[in-house]
């Protein structure tokens, strides 16, 4: 009887602790219902990238962020075309490279993303790459969810 209550003891308070313990990562939510969609491993200074097409010129585009702490930064974009919603004119601090398949590769972006949200495309869809992972967002969370990205 007396171990039966040690082990209870000892899974309660793992199950406390260990939550805690757990290295914050990338945790993708379901911005209407809360319901967590997936948690990734993501070490402070590790990127990952959202890609999709853009609604307005049809190109696609590439956001780059980075976890900085608890918060997450995008540093880079990579884009095919102008048009509406795509920068045009870049901040001085910006660095711009074009790449061998014509590619704008916009660097040291540097912007502190307060809230990151993805509204997932019915049309064309949100890659979600981290680590060596292809996530397509559709499947994933479901077409129109507002996945949010947050460190946690």
């Amino acid at each position: 009887m007396l171990a039966a209550a040690a082990i209870l003891v000892i899974a309660a308070v793992a199950l406390f602790l260990l939550p805690r313990l757990r290295t914050p990562g990338l945790v993708l939510t379901d911005r209407d219902t809360g319901r967590v969609c997936a948690r990734y491993p993501l070490e402070d200074g590790e990127s990952f990238s959202v890609t999709f097409r853009h609604s307005v010129n049809k190109s696609d585009v590439t956001e780059i962020y980075q976890r900085r702490g608890k918060e997450i930064w995008q540093t880079g974009c990579v884009y095919y075309g102008f048009g509406a919603g795509v920068a045009e004119e870049l901040d001085p601090s910006w660095t711009l490279e074009i790449g061998a398949d014509g590619e704008m590769i916009l660097g040291n972006i540097e912007q502190r993303m307060g809230d990151l949200t993805y509204v997932v495309g019915t049309v064309y869809d949100h890659i979600l790459r981290i680590g060596n992972e292809r996530v397509v967002l559709n499947e994933l969370c479901g077409k129109n969810c507002k996945v949010h990205f947050s460190i946690g």
